[in-house]
């Protein structure tokens, strides 16, 4: 279902500077507060009844919430790791 890339966690992947890492772990918050409001609102589109293509595009924008909330996750996990 993700087709995504997946980000490298090796433990030979150089610690990325504290600088950046701070930088990036303030977007990666922030992003995590904008994917929320998406996930409720996709989630609240699909309470509605739709037609067919509502449905289909319902779907689509769940799976694609999903997996920006799954990059999402693995961004932040790999930011502790490489820390």
């Amino acid at each position: 279902m993700n087709d995504a890339p997946k980000l490298p966690l090796s433990a030979s992947t150089a610690a990325i500077p504290p600088e950046q890492s701070q930088e990036m772990r303030r977007i990666a918050h922030d992003l995590s507060n904008a994917l929320e409001i998406v996930v409720q609102t996709s989630y609240l589109i699909g309470m509605l009844e739709l037609d067919e293509n509502g449905k289909q595009w319902a779907t689509m924008l769940d799976s694609g919430v999903r997996q920006a909330v799954a990059l999402n996750r693995e961004l932040r996990e790999y930011l502790r790791r490489n820390s």
